[in-house]
């Protein structure tokens, strides 16, 4: 059997493949209005019309690579810096020191271990929507998960998945439910209630999928150094650190709304302490940093790939008819109904528009009216898009955090698929009796 395309390949495919389409699809699009206090452009509602334009020419198609790759390059420099910070702290030593002490205190303990990483990680993506961050972490996370016996796929399940979860039922993901809420002219944070239990339901039913499949898939650990000795001054510093500037990465983005530069800054920043205090010579903490960069080169160009595809369906003006014929049609249906299709009508969408902030931006303002229309609540269709568009972040191929995570953990995206999609059908049913239940109850 021929090897199955990788991330690169596959990426490639559907960029052309969207090119392709903006020769067959009809082109349309909505008008646009700028606000002026907050520089967002919005959509206005029932201004779809066709539009006869030039489709871009194949020279346009390769302009859209490097477009593209330059167009994520505040997140491609945070792949970059993280990936440099964290094989500094391998060399150093203290990573593999922290995590044999770690491993020897959980023995006998791993399925505690795998409840609170995926705690963890779903909490991340619950206050920050965490995703892209994974990508430098993910070889320490399966070393860490070897070590105490779980395969590849335990590990992205608990670590990537569980940020998707936490992102995708959120009440409060700053990217997506409250970009959401504010498109739709609702109270910020309004209805958390409903979204609290429902988070609640989901993740214990995820952690418990997880445990299912880690019990049958257990794999010989991969003996560490040993850990009776104690951690040397220097790498305890060291780890301390590491997690003091988790500590205010998490801070800055919460309370000063940092960007991935910022985040990229104090990274770069341990890097550089963690290697003076394990007195590296300034010429080995560059090497180290520069080979570091090098294991992330991969997963960066994947980032810029996914978001070529965007560029094109936009530039061939056929982004807006997609979104125009999937959701037109819903104003024929019942409300529970409605919202369900809606639901599954973004995680269709979420294919071209990889950006699920993107996306609330896009459709909110075409969907809000839509919804007070067939008597949907605005509440509702908020939670139809976060959890169509958010939970698909855990399947499409355009989503450049996934494909940089399977690169880098040599997971080929079609065995990732074969694994993945039952526990995300799961997750999107959960949300389908949510969004029942928020009709049933008038949810507001």
């Amino acid at each position: 059997m021929k090897k199955f395309p990788n991330a690169f390949v596959i990426l490639i495919g559907v960029i052309i493949l969207s090119w392709v389409f903006t020769y067959i699809i009809p082109q349309g699009s909505y008008e646009r209005i700028t606000d002026e206090a907050t520089g967002v452009t919005r959509v206005v509602d029932n201004s779809y019309q066709s539009v006869n334009a030039e489709s871009p020419s194949f020279f346009d198609l390769l302009v859209s690579i490097p477009d593209g790759i330059a167009g994520r390059s505040d997140l491609i420099v945070l792949i970059f810096l993280i990936g440099g910070c964290f094989y500094i702290i391998e060399k150093t030593g203290a990573l593999n020191a922290g995590l044999s002490k770690l491993v020897a205190s959980l023995k006998g303990k791993e399925s505690v271990a795998l409840i609170v990483l995926s705690t963890m990680f779903t909490a991340a993506g619950v206050t920050i929507g965490m995703q892209e961050e994974v990508v430098a972490m993910t070889p320490v996370l399966l070393l860490f998960g070897k070590s105490l016996g779980y395969n590849t796929f335990t590990m992205l399940y608990a670590s990537y998945g569980s940020t998707v979860v936490g992102s995708s039922f959120s009440p409060s993901n700053p990217f997506g439910v409250l970009i959401a809420q504010k498109e739709a002219s609702l109270q910020l944070l309004s209805g958390s209630s409903l979204r609290l239990i429902v988070l609640l339901i989901a993740f214990v039913l995820w952690v418990m999928y997880l445990l299912n499949y880690a019990r049958k898939h257990r794999i010989e650990k991969t003996v560490m150094a040993a850990s009776n000795e104690k951690m040397d001054t220097s790498s305890t510093i060291i780890l301390w650190l590491l997690g003091i500037t988790f500590g205010i990465v998490i801070y800055g983005i919460l309370k000063f709304d940092w960007g991935f530069n910022q985040m990229s800054a104090c990274f770069f920043g341990l890097g550089i302490v963690a290697a003076l205090i394990a007195k590296m010579s300034l010429n080995k903490t560059s090497e180290t940093y520069i080979a570091g960069m090098k294991e992330m080169l991969f997963a960066g160009i994947i980032m810029g790939l996914a978001n070529s595809i965007s560029i094109i369906l936009r530039d061939g003006m056929i982004m807006d008819t997609i979104v125009y014929g999937l959701f037109g049609p819903l104003q024929n249906f019942s409300p529970a109904t409605s919202g369900i299709l809606m639901m599954f009508s973004h995680s269709v969408l979420h294919f071209p528009v990889p950006s699920y902030s993107g996306q609330a931006i896009l459709t909110m303002p075409v969907l809000v009216p839509l919804s007070d229309l067939i008597g949907l609540s605005r509440q509702t269709c908020v939670l139809a898009y976060q959890y169509g568009a958010i939970m698909a972040d855990m399947l499409v191929p355009t989503n450049g955090a996934l494909m940089a995570v399977l690169a880098i953990a040599n997971v080929p995206y079609n065995k990732w698929f074969k694994f993945a999609w039952k526990p995300t059908l799961f997750m999107l049913l959960i949300g389908a009796l949510a969004i029942i239940v928020a009709v049933a109850t008038r949810y507001q």
